[in-house]
């Protein structure tokens, strides 16, 4: 896998979100994975929904 995309994100930008919690689905070789948040706090946004991003791209951060 060189590319993906972000199929949904199920937070919004800004929200407080739990470690553990659903954050966004990633559509990437014809398969599509529920990604989990690492840490607890704000949800930040980078990468929009159906944008395409290479591998190691930063599609959000939580502060």
């Amino acid at each position: 896998m060189n590319e993906g995309q972000v199929a949904e994100w199920l937070a919004k930008d800004g929200d407080e979100i739990k470690e553990g919690q659903p954050l966004y689905s990633l559509e990437a070789d014809k398969s599509t994975n529920e990604v989990e948040a690492p840490a607890s706090g704000k949800l930040r946004i980078v990468v929009q929904v159906g944008e395409t991003y290479e591998v190691g791209t930063v599609l959000g951060y939580i502060e």
